[in-house]
């Protein structure tokens, strides 16, 4: 691999933790803001309330993102069946072209002898 498809990589590896950790931090906010809203819950159970809930949301995040995966390769596939198809029937019509040429070529200079 050479070095701009590392930088790149990196970059992109990069920017997919600051997506996921301001996620996870927003998530925090929302869940530490709920429990403090919630009466009788003691500092454990609010501990625990709050590391369900960001392991659900790191569930749910892995979740959407396989979806996304499994989409874009059924997509690609799909674009990979089309273009070979459009391809073979490229290829088929340039050799029809090429053998239609071929023989008017060839009556024609038989015409002439």
């Amino acid at each position: 691999m050479d070095t701009s498809k590392q930088a790149a990589r990196g970059l992109a590896d990069i920017q997919a933790f600051l997506y996921r950790e301001a996620h996870l931090s927003a998530a925090r906010r929302r869940v530490s803001a709920f429990a403090a809203r919630a009466d009788g819950l003691t500092h454990g159970q609010r501990m625990d309330l709050e590391r369900w809930y960001l392991e659900e949301q790191k569930y749910v995040a892995r979740m959407v993102t396989e979806h996304i995966e499994e989409r874009i390769g059924a997509a690609e596939a799909a674009h990979r069946l089309r273009f070979g198809r459009w391809l073979r029937g490229t290829m088929i019509a340039m050799t029809a072209i090429g053998l239609t040429i071929f023989v008017c070529t060839a009556v024609v200079v038989g015409s002439m002898t």
